[in-house]
């Protein structure tokens, strides 16, 4: 037996701890998202929806032997803010990636910051289409998204109204922000592909309370239905609005119409109101209905709801596709995972869909057109609005 003196032997012992705490360290994911404020109830779904996942994978060993240690910051729906934690991801957290963002203009002005640290971003709620072509003039693009982009939202809505509803004379009102602004121009470009002018086309601000103005308009201008590009407050005051003038047409938008804070708001009024979505909470595959109960069971939300189902959905997927990147990079250096993500060897098994190829070198939006499908708010909840799409919600819709 060797034998080595006392120094030595308590140098070699703090140098195999030393060894060992490096290989251990945990994989830091920063997860930037509004926890405060009228776009929280989808901020909280999706930062719970990202807690079950890395508690998953956390519980079935890790990443590379390393757990995922979440670093959350509540950006406050506000541009200034989410720019700070940027930097103070990227200066102090260290972070090996970002997962999160919900609103549009809030993504534009801090993902620039990891963009130049060479840190992948995975987009799980915003879904302005410019997000992942903001660096598309650079040789390499850390953004992307598994959430439902507006330029394919903003065609589904035109369809569902003009096509399948048969009206010619539609009202736009969308709301002033980054997010409600492209939203409307999607739309216009949209309608003309159609041959349609909408009939009104009128702006609203964040935490404005009445829309009497803007629904007159449009009401005077003959509109046989309203599209929405907003987020639940603001559109619960448009169904309220409708019935304190008691005109009544249909409420067709974008996914947000979700929003709990739309559904319990709007009460009543805001029934019938339909939206592309990219998860409608059913238990309609073994995956989903294991998400369901899980989710319930850890977060025990209030009255068994999710408050934005899209958004848990989407934030639970985006763990694993960056789970699974970094796996196959076999490392947590920026541009691998990169590289990784843009061309992942395994189909990843999620709740939205299997994401099989999910992105390219050119292409960072994991959903296309196929797999959002159409629902309705009816009995203060979002049901499938089409049968059709409810049958093929049990088939798994895989990116085309």
């Amino acid at each position: 037996m060797t034998h080595f003196p006392k120094k030595i032997a308590t140098a070699i012992a703090l140098a195999a701890l030393t060894t060992f705490a490096v290989a251990a360290d945990p994989i830091k994911i920063g997860v930037d998202g509004p926890f405060t404020g009228g776009s929280s109830s989808m901020g909280v779904s999706m930062r719970d929806g990202v807690r079950l996942a890395a508690g998953e994978i956390n519980k079935a060993g890790g990443v590379l032997g390393r757990q995922i240690e979440l670093v959350e910051r509540d950006d406050e729906a506000k541009n200034e803010r989410g720019v700070q934690i940027a930097q103070e991801f990227i200066n102090k957290e260290k972070v090996t990636a970002v997962v999160g963002y919900i609103n549009t203009g809030v993504a534009l002005a801090s993902q620039r910051f990891f963009q130049e640290a060479k840190i992948p971003v995975m987009n799980n709620v915003a879904t302005g289409s410019v997000i992942t072509h903001q660096f598309d003039k650079e040789p390499e693009n850390y953004v992307f998204r598994n959430a439902a982009h507006d330029s394919i939202q903003a065609p589904m809505i035109v369809e569902e109204a003009v096509t399948r509803r048969g009206f010619k004379k539609v009202a736009i009102l969308a709301d002033s922000t980054n997010y409600g602004q492209l939203g409307r121009a999607d739309l216009e470009k949209a309608l003309e592909a159609k041959g349609i002018k909408p009939v009104a086309t009128e702006k609203f601000n964040i935490k404005d309370v009445d829309m009497t103005a803007q629904l007159l308009k449009a009401k005077e201008a003959g509109a046989e239905a309203v599209l929405t590009y907003g987020i639940g407050p603001e559109l619960a005051q448009i169904a309220n609005g409708m019935t304190k003038l008691g005109w009544k047409v249909p409420i067709i938008g974008s996914w947000t119409l979700a929003m709990a804070n739309y559904i319990d708001n709007a009460g009543p009024g805001g029934e019938g109101a339909r939206m592309p979505q990219t998860f409608i909470r059913e238990p309609t595959t073994p995956k989903r209905q294991s998400f369901i109960v899980s989710y319930l069971k850890m977060f025990n939300p209030k009255n068994s709801r999710m408050d934005s189902p899209v958004s848990a959905a989407q934030g639970y997927d985006s763990i694993y596709l960056l789970a699974a990147a970094i796996k196959q990079a076999g490392s947590t250096d920026g541009p691998k995972i990169k590289a990784a993500l843009e061309d992942l060897k395994t189909p990843v098994e999620g709740v939205v869909t299997t994401y099989n190829k999910p992105f390219s070198k050119a292409d960072h939006d994991a959903i296309s057109a196929n797999i959002p499908v159409f629902g309705e708010v009816k009995g203060q909840k979002v049901v499938y609005a089409y049968a059709d799409d409810q049958k093929k919600a049990s088939e798994v819709r895989m990116k085309k």
